[in-house]
């Protein structure tokens, strides 16, 4: 989630930090200082102690044990932009009591964020800082696809039911594959023994990578087409103008993909599909569907997210 902060940082003029708040978050940016506090577990106390004019968070971690909100304005800024999971109810059920100020990446997430949050909360869209490079870039025509499914144990993702599928449609092709699990489905069962079988089948896959990008970042902007689901990447993939696939094949019951670019289970999805798509891009109708979607999202994808969110966490301080 580092990504968040540095998109912003860019923008921000007075001297800033960020805190560990967990071991897997040290070292997490190599342009943000980072604060050595004796016990990354104790939030309150390392808060108090370096007291701060503003904190900001990208996340929920342990919002629910720490009361540093009480005496510091803390702004909440989402890290990418769900499509789908029930994220927006999960997050504002969990931070409204906490936040100065709600970023929102658009106006679907703002509307939810007004309609819960007390009138107190200062709600405003800036857009999806870590997206901002993405903006008006132009495809690599390449032949490149990324696959990037959202996670399965917390996301609920296609990961465990396409993977292996996607290899076997992609494998002696004349497409490049960028294969990217989640992080999480890289390090937690039962994500990862299907992640070190696909690592080991793509050894001898010579058309296919294993993305070890620390980011997606880096992977988009080198994409041609995009295979998820309703992962948070697609928000930022929108920023590209390209052709997204998705994959709805999910092991969550009465839930669906929200249908936004060229959707399909992966019983029903070949390397026509791709060659069209890469070729000719959407239908018509797809086309149409996913400039609703955009509308309905609301994210501002004009490349200033970063500097619109800078200037709303300067705004905050005491």
């Amino acid at each position: 989630m580092g990504k968040t902060f540095e998109s912003i940082d860019n923008h921000v003029d007075v001297s800033s930090a960020y805190i560990p708040v967990r071991p897997e978050a040290r070292g997490c940016s190599d342009s943000i200082p980072e604060l050595d506090v004796d016990d990354m577990t104790d939030v309150d106390r390392n808060v108090r102690t370096i007291d701060p004019a503003v904190v900001v968070y990208n996340h929920r971690y342990r919002i629910e044990d720490v009361d540093f909100h009480d005496e510091y304005p803390l702004v909440h800024v989402r890290h990418g932009a769900s499509v789908g999971r029930g994220e927006r109810t999960v997050t504002t059920e969990t931070i409204g009591h906490a936040v100065a100020a709600a970023l929102a990446p658009g106006e679907r997430w703002a509307r939810r964020y007004r309609e819960v949050f007390s009138d107190d909360v200062r709600v405003a869209v800036v857009g999806i800082p870590e997206a901002d490079d993405l903006v008006a870039t132009d495809a690599p025509r390449e032949k490149r696809v990324l696959y990037a499914p959202t996670n399965h144990n917390y996301g609920g993702g296609s990961y465990l039911h396409t993977a292996k599928a996607i290899l076997d449609t992609f494998a002696d092709t004349e497409y490049e594959l960028l294969f990217r699990p989640h992080p999480m489905d890289r390090t937690e069962e039962p994500g990862r023994s299907l992640t070190q079988a696909c690592k080991k089948r793509i050894s001898a896959l010579p058309n296919v990578i294993f993305d070890e990008n620390p980011t997606p970042n880096a992977s988009m902007l080198v994409a041609d087409l995009l295979i998820s689901d309703y992962s948070g990447i697609i928000a930022e993939w929108l920023h590209t103008g390209r052709p997204l696939i998705q994959l709805t094949d999910i092991p969550v019951e009465d839930t669906a993909v929200p249908e936004i670019g060229y959707v399909t289970s992966v019983a029903d999805f070949d390397i026509s599909s791709v060659d069209d798509l890469y070729e000719r891009g959407y239908s018509e109708s797809v086309a149409e569907r996913e400039a609703a979607c955009r509308a309905d999202l609301g994210i501002p994808m004009d490349g200033r997210a970063g500097e619109r969110a800078a200037a709303e966490v300067i705004a905050c301080r005491q």
